[in-house]
């Protein structure tokens, strides 16, 4: 390695990591002027708060905002050799404008490694704390907005609940069919039924049981209350989304079985998450290769001009980033296409652009 890559190596990861720390720290202000209140109502200890909870916050606002960091940071000392005439200065030297690029891709290529360690191993672990945290102290209740919930808990067991209270532990208007050879041999229907969590049972109100024998005979029942035990809990029907984000590499794959064994359609969400945490740490190239191309030339305006295009682009990603995770919700499009579509057309943009650069 030459002068010039030690040099470039050295501003870029000293650059990056003191923008992550900035943005950390901003980050921290507002969530604790948010949450305050709730933290004081809730007894929170601030050994917690500081030693465990904003650690893991931190990590996961970094590894989000890596590629968006990465961006600002070549633009930012890049920018500066540019309006210095160094970059000129190396090119007229007869180190080629692809030469240049390798000390960037050395360091982009060790932030990908961490951001990658990161995700699928080291988060998992922090954000569960995390989430445990604010269950505890910051959001103690959640809602579950989706509706006509269907999970099939044995085989030929399905259960409906027309929509779910996760917070209190109750779905309503409960259905339960229980088919053999095609068919219906059991049906059970309920106002309501609650989760005993204690006791792992469900308690029912208001059940009215119709069962049908080998000769089609039928028979019905009311009971005002039952408690059985059921192949299901509250979990079953809603989890934090957040929750995502505490299973490792295993155990997101194996949840990911689990949903479509049940056939609830949960898995898109898991495939989601799965794909998303290796493609935003391959971004990090994207946007090296991105910033390189456009700080690299010197033109009026300088470094101003250069962040004012950086941001643009920035939110631009982010935008269509979310805008295809939504799709890949509710448009039925693949989670995988979703999660690395983003990539491929700025990775295509990059490309455009690096050609356009002064060689």
């Amino acid at each position: 390695m030459r002068i010039l890559d030690r040099y470039i190596i050295r501003n870029f990861l000293g650059t990056f990591f003191l923008m992550v720390a900035l943005f950390c720290v901003v980050a921290v202000v507002f969530d604790i002027a948010e949450n305050l209140e709730r933290l004081i109502e809730n007894g929170a200890p601030w050994s917690e708060v500081f030693g465990s909870y904003y650690v893991s916050f931190c990590l996961a606002l970094g590894n989000m905002l890596s590629a968006f960091i990465v961006f600002l940071t070549i633009l930012l000392f890049t920018s500066r050799l540019a309006q210095r005439s160094e970059i000129i200065a190396v090119l007229a030297g007869g180190i080629s404008f692809q030469r240049l690029m390798r000390p960037y891709f050395v360091a982009s290529t060790f932030l990908v490694m961490g951001s990658l360690l990161l995700a699928h191993v080291i988060l998992p672990v922090s954000n569960e704390r995390k989430l445990d945290f604010e269950v505890e102290y910051v959001h103690k209740e959640f809602h579950i907005a989706e509706q006509h919930l269907y999970r099939e808990i044995q085989p030929g067991t399905i259960v409906y609940f027309r929509s779910v209270n996760a917070g209190r532990a109750v779905g309503y208007r409960f259905v339960l069919e229980q088919w053999q050879g095609g068919q219906l041999k059991e049906k059970w229907t309920a106002s309501k039924a609650k989760w005993l969590p204690e006791a792992e049972t469900w308690r029912i109100s208001n059940l009215r049981r119709r069962t049908w024998n080998a000769e089609g005979e039928e028979q019905f029942e009311i009971r005002a209350v039952l408690d059985t035990a059921l192949d299901m809990s509250i979990g079953d029907f809603g989890q934090r989304s957040e929750a995502m984000s505490t299973l490792g590499w295993n155990a997101l794959h194996a949840a990911i079985d689990r949903e479509m064994a049940k056939g609830s359609g949960g898995e898109r969400l898991l495939q989601l998450e799965s794909h998303t945490r290796t493609s935003n740490a391959f971004a990090i190239y994207v946007m090296a290769l991105i910033g390189v191309s456009v700080a690299s030339r010197r033109q009026r305006g300088g470094t101003g001009i250069h962040l004012l295009i950086g941001v643009v682009l920035g939110f631009v990603y982010v935008f269509s980033a979310k805008l295809m995770s939504v799709s890949a919700t509710h448009a039925g499009i693949l989670p995988a296409v979703a999660a690395w579509t983003p990539n491929v057309l700025f990775g295509a943009l990059g490309v455009f652009l690096y050609r356009r650069a002064p060689k």
